[in-house]
């Protein structure tokens, strides 16, 4: 398993074979409700969950509402899911991927190279027909050492420099791109030089991410081609992730050369009154 994404019957043949991939479920919505509701009412067999506020992230604070988790809290949660460092790991959510391409970017992140995301997440599983399990399930514990530095990571300087001299893209929706509105942050705006790429655009309607011809079209269409110095960041360094695992799944970037992320995001950008603001939309 190499490529980002993996569809429902891709993982049925996978979960056959002698290295079985350890699932996750990490169903997540900004502002709630929980996801571990949903989790217990029904998810693929075998699946752990994961929850995104708590085990995926830090607590809120100057490094933005989502930090990077403390590497022996992130073991911790992992071991205790199951993930072990021989075994590929397949992580879902419910629909937009956006949870689930933090996971996987996380994991990456964490040193481990075999992960994928589920193409279209819960939904598809079950449109497909295929089986699902109630309840907690109780993994056998995992053995994933946790070895930070596997994805590149930007500061908030580091970012600045990339949207002058590279692309950087803000995943944001264009209204809070462009500083018409601002629902969670202090200030509205984006980074000054930042293209918007809204990470929402990378899948349809169903959840089902756009085929990689058509995803390399989009964001050639920013400015970004193979070579290209790229990274990404969005509100708080959760739907970016989304980004990123695109730009892959284009084939524009690579596992050995993927795009950066400014894990801090908006939220860790805009609480400084010394760095710039910009709103509208860049030339």
């Amino acid at each position: 398993m190499s490529a980002p994404l993996v569809t429902p019957a891709e993982l049925v043949s996978l979960l056959d074979g002698p290295l079985a991939p350890v699932l996750l479920d990490v169903r997540w919505r900004l502002g709630g409700p929980p996801g571990r509701p949903e989790y217990l009412a029904g998810h693929l067999p075998g699946a752990a969950y994961l929850d995104l506020d708590t085990e995926l992230a830090a607590p809120p604070g100057p490094g933005g509402r989502h930090p990077l988790p403390e590497p022996a809290v992130l073991e911790r949660a992992l071991r205790a899911a199951g993930v072990r460092a021989d075994h590929p790991v397949v992580v879902y959510d419910t629909d937009n991927a956006m949870a689930a391409a933090r996971a996987w970017w996380l994991l990456r992140w964490a040193g481990h190279d075999r992960v994928a995301v589920l193409d279209g997440g819960y939904a598809a599983w079950t449109a497909a027909g295929l089986p699902v399990s109630v309840g907690e399930e109780s993994p056998e514990p995992g053995d994933l050492t946790v070895r930070p530095g596997g994805m590149p990571v930007l500061d908030a300087d580091e970012a600045a420099a990339l949207a002058r001299d590279g692309v950087l893209l803000d995943a944001r929706a264009p209204e809070r791109y462009r500083g018409d509105v601002e629902p969670i942050d202090p200030r509205a705006g984006h980074i000054p030089g930042a293209l918007n790429a809204p990470f929402a655009a990378n899948t349809d309607p169903d959840g089902r991410w756009r085929p990689p011809a058509e995803l390399a079209e989009r964001y050639t269409a920013l400015g970004v081609t193979a070579g290209t110095p790229v990274g990404a960041y969005c509100g708080s360094g959760v739907s970016a992730a989304s980004v990123v695992l695109a730009l892959e799944a284009a084939g524009i970037t690579s596992p050995t050369a993927p795009a950066a992320l400014y894990a801090g995001s908006w939220s860790h950008w805009c609480v400084d009154p010394d760095r710039p603001v910009a709103t509208g939309s860049e030339p």
